[in-house]
């Protein structure tokens, strides 16, 4: 348990504040300060005194020494029940202090300020502020620290429940989250540092991971019913799916959120009018126009069967005609587009079960990390983010392409590298009419993606995420009707591959990069 009879108050975000303040000084509680923080509680009516009149010692350095001081952590980091402790402070004049309130510089905010200066952000990192925090929790049986403007409401509760009194259960929790703040501020500082300040010849991997997550919302459940689920965004920014609100329909699930993020990442690519249908992490149809609603329909009926309760996705804000083929494609899940006009959304919202989600595609962070966690450890790497533009095709084969039949071919380019491997796509023009995914065969993908095409295989363009290993796949795409092929090429069956498209009269495109995706 611990009587307050001392606080020391520094803040940035000074929210709430001088209401905390009052409440201390019904307690009788002596309020030491600093600076701005100082200025505020006394404009606010309040008597405090000033860390440099406490201490004895005025500020210096800008600002960047005031609180180092042995009266500060002195009395911070006191025993009360160590006897050699009390003498030594007796000794030295130092008075205990009970309570400290402190957040940090806003250094977090200041660094997704664009074009901010290095100069900016060392000037925002915090010394004094984590020193007095980490030596007010260390010593959390005898000092009470609170970094959380959201505590106040609670420290005044317990004090005016007990007394003026704090019990231990909240000392505890006080300390842990003290700690936890430091934590965070610092992975925030290395983060940013580590990104400015790296060596050029060092790899574009961070040599040590600090990953720092804050929970947006708990979810409806995992991957199954069973399991528990919550989404939570990088602490150090706001960007990606964190951005996103919900306008319509029933909370989120895991899966639900998997799905968004993949039918964000499949159109993001695309500057024209585009639309995909996603379940289970694949799309199930992917399409352009200059329409948007000729692009949704076209995705959808790609595979209308595998399309029921998907998740759609839409790089344009989504009018009432795109709204109204949506309403009737029956059962779906989730919409995601960057908006709705006000008559689209009232249609949408017809659908009780359907989730319609609003998400700025600027919001994605350039040059992002891509990890997977495995047991006792995680998988680190860069984006898929490999550009080809036609200048990089090579045509292997003696019937060549026309740019048309490029452009198509590069279409799906975009589009394959989002689908689980094996990979396998047709397309025509800018649709897709077959997709193949997740085998582990490319030969057994050719098939799927064939079978899901119907008539439309015959005269389609085929799209292979990495390069075809054997002649077999050729074949059966000649006899489906397959006009062209792009894949990547480099394979040791290369030759008789490209023999074997001669030998059918089949066209191929290869681009030097591969797209697995697991």
């Amino acid at each position: 348990m611990l009587k307050v009879k001392r606080a020391l108050i520094s803040v940035s975000d000074k929210t709430g504040l001088a209401e905390f303040a009052k409440g201390l000084k019904k307690f009788n509680i002596e309020i030491i300060s600093t600076g701005g923080t100082a200025k505020l509680l006394r404009n606010s009516g309040l008597s405090v005194k000033e860390v440099s009149d406490y201490t004895g010692f005025p500020e210096m350095l800008d600002g960047r020494v005031k609180t180092l001081h042995p009266a500060i952590h002195g009395g911070l980091l006191a025993v009360r029940d160590n006897s050699k402790h009390m003498q030594q402070i007796a000794d030295h004049n130092i008075g205990l202090i009970d309570l400290v309130i402190i957040n940090l510089y806003p250094f977090e905010k200041v660094i997704q300020k664009k074009n901010v200066t290095l100069e900016e952000a060392i000037e925002n990192i915090d010394i004094g502020g984590p020193s007095m925090l980490r030596s007010a929790a260390k010593n959390f049986k005898h000092v009470a620290v609170v970094c959380n403007p959201e505590r106040y409401k609670n420290i005044l509760e317990e004090l005016d429940a007990n007394s003026g009194i704090l019990p231990d259960r909240l000392l505890v929790n006080l300390a842990v989250e003290a700690f936890e703040h430091t934590a965070r501020y610092d992975g925030i500082i290395y983060t940013f540092l580590n990104n400015r300040l790296k060596n050029a010849d060092f790899s574009s991997l961070p040599r040590d991971l600090v990953m720092r997550f804050s929970k947006v919302a708990d979810l409806r459940y995992g991957e199954n019913p069973h399991q528990s689920a919550a989404f939570y965004r990088e602490s150090e920014s706001l960007n990606g799916l964190a951005k996103m609100k919900q306008l319509h329909g029933k909370e989120l699930s895991y899966n639900n959120i998997l799905d968004l993020n993949n039918a964000v990442e499949v159109i993001r690519d695309f500057t024209q009018p585009a639309a995909v249908v996603i379940k289970h992490n694949n799309p199930t149809g992917v399409a352009q126009d200059s329409d948007l609603s000729k692009a949704y329909k076209m995705a959808w009926s790609c595979d209308k069967l595998s399309a029921f309760g998907g998740i759609i996705g839409l790089n344009r804000k989504v009018n009432l005609k795109t709204a109204s083929l949506i309403v009737k494609s029956g059962f779906m899940e989730c919409v995601i587009a960057p908006g709705y006009e006000a008559k689209a959304l009232k249609a949408l919202k017809e659908k009780k079960n359907l989730r319609v989600m609003v998400f700025d595609f600027k919001a994605i962070k350039p040059n992002d990390f891509d990890f997977k966690k495995v047991k006792g450890g995680v998988l680190l790497q860069d984006e898929d983010r490999a550009q080809v533009s036609l200048k990089d095709l090579k045509a292997v084969t003696k019937k060549k392409p026309t740019k048309a039949q490029l452009e198509s071919l590069l279409f799906g380019w975009k589009i394959v590298k989002n689908i689980k491997s094996n990979a396998i796509i047709l397309v025509k023009g800018k649709r897709t009419v077959g997709i193949g995914c997740g085998q582990t065969s490319r030969v057994g993908s050719v098939g799927i993606a064939i079978n899901k095409a119907g008539k439309d295989a015959k005269g389609a363009f085929l799209v292979s995420d990495a390069f075809i290993p054997k002649v077999d796949n050729i074949q059966i795409a000649a006899k489906a009707g397959i006009k062209a092929i792009i894949q990547t090429g480099g394979s040791i069956a290369d030759k008789d591959v490209i023999q074997e498209a001669d030998k059918r009269k089949i066209m191929m495109i290869t681009t030097g990069v591969r797209h697995f995706k697991h």
